[in-house]
């Protein structure tokens, strides 16, 4: 690519990206005649140069925005419209677009909206935004191959202390201060959301067979999917369940969750 190509190609992006409009980007261009636009991009008697520069401005705000609404229904539908849109205008002025990849405009939403105004009317939709993205990344997520039931029967019994698992790599575990999953959950269903209550609590968000899930987790299994990540063998899993237990049955609940996470693919060998 020449030169003079990678400079064209950065000036439209900068005046397509201004904050403030191509006029204001222009004009911030101190070392280009605002004429030189005309030798660029050809105008008529039906738009100048600048007017249809603005069409592209336009397109890429709108384009983005469309994808923000796709990523973030349920924060799109507890802000309105209206909040919403002046809410992303406000975020690429401060978290512009810095790959090439549209699905990752999202990625800072969620911190953007921990200190936003918005939250006075719904303190829980930080939370919740952080919810729908970590969905969104769980998607897009690295794969790997799910743990059969078969295999873990061929194990034995001297061995278990010691086995190592590995949750599947695009698996997620939030902390919330919000307990924001049935209010996403309502919106994805298309049916009456409400508020969401306020409350710690763990959410698991994983993919099988392409689809994404999620759920609120119980201390003992958050606990339990930790040491998980962290590379615990089972033995000490083990006793993280027995101590969260107390007296309920320590071997009867770890043999639910192990069929569980089984069923849900959550699980890879270590």
């Amino acid at each position: 690519m020449s030169t003079q190509l990678r400079q064209l190609e950065s000036l439209l992006y900068r005046l397509i990206t201004a904050p403030s409009g191509v006029a204001e980007g222009l004009a911030a261009e101190r070392d280009l005649d605002p004429a030189a636009l005309d030798a660029i991009v050809h105008g008529d008697e039906r738009l100048s140069a600048e007017a249809r520069v603005d069409i592209y401005a336009n397109m890429y705000f709108y384009r983005i925005l469309d994808a923000l609404k796709e990523d973030f229904p349920a924060t799109l539908a507890v802000l309105g419209a209206d909040n919403f849109h002046n809410l992303v205008t406000g975020y690429l002025l401060e978290y512009p677009p810095t790959q090439p990849s549209i699905s990752h405009c999202g990625n800072h939403l969620a911190a953007y909206l921990r200190d936003h105004p918005l939250r006075e009317r719904a303190p829980f939709v930080a939370d919740l935004t952080r919810l729908e993205r970590a969905s969104a990344e769980v998607f897009q997520g690295p794969d790997a191959a799910a743990l059969e039931p078969n295999s873990l029967r061929a194990i034995a019994p001297k061995d278990w202390p010691t086995l190592k698992f590995k949750l599947n790599p695009s698996a997620q575990i939030l902390a919330l201060d919000w307990r924001v999953s049935e209010l996403l959950r309502a919106v994805e269903e298309q049916s009456e959301w409400k508020a969401a209550e306020q409350g710690a609590v763990k959410v698991l968000v994983w993919r099988s067979n392409a689809r994404v899930f999620y759920r609120d987790l119980e201390k003992v299994e958050a606990d339990a999917l930790e040491a998980i990540s962290r590379g615990a063998a089972f033995a000490e899993i083990c006793d993280i369940v027995a101590a969260c237990l107390g007296s309920e049955d320590p071997i009867a609940r770890m043999n639910r969750m192990l069929a569980r996470w089984l069923s849900d693919s959550l699980l890879t060998r270590g």
